[in-house]
């Protein structure tokens, strides 16, 4: 008998709990994660290869490539991207989400990077680019026979796995 009561009582609050509509999120673009500023590619359009956050500066990053780049980084473990390929690394600031507890999103753009590989005579160049500011201008570009630095970090990028 004490269970029929406890489950008419609760049949009665169902409906008094789900009278009042939920207040709604209202929804936005990220506006601050876009990209901006005079950029000789939009890596937004391209296919992510890989991605990493890092904690200790509330940071995370995006390998993109174009299609040459995406196709090579798909097929091979190696890091010889033929030429024509472009590789882009865009770094954003970690904010907290608003509509998901815990969960982090990305805030401004702190730095875009490129890197072109590109056909020399006896073999290819590497071409390596860093914008940052707000809007993004840029502030180093390096070409090199062989990758170093920022350039080798970006090249070693290893694929993620996709389902």
């Amino acid at each position: 008998m004490k269970t029929i009561h406890v489950l008419a009582a609760a049949l009665l609050l169902i409906p008094i709990g789900c009278s009042q509509q939920n207040a709604r999120v209202i929804t936005r673009f990220n506006r601050d994660a876009e990209v901006s500023g005079d950029l000789p590619y939009n890596p937004l359009q391209w296919e992510v290869i890989a991605s990493t956050l890092n904690h200790n500066d509330h940071t995370l990053a995006s390998v993109l490539g174009n299609d040459r780049a995406i196709a090579y980084a798909r097929k091979n473990a190696t890091h010889a991207y033929p030429a024509g390929s472009v590789l882009s690394v865009i770094t954003w600031s970690q904010e907290e989400d608003a509509r998901w507890f815990g969960g982090n999103i990305p805030g401004n753009v702190r730095s875009v990077e490129f890197l072109e590989v590109q056909s020399g005579q006896d073999h290819e160049t590497y071409l390596y680019t860093l914008y940052g500011g707000s809007p993004l201008r840029k502030l180093v570009s390096t070409e090199q026979k062989s990758p170093t630095g920022r350039a080798a970090y970006i090249l070693g990028q290893r694929a993620a796995v996709m389902p």
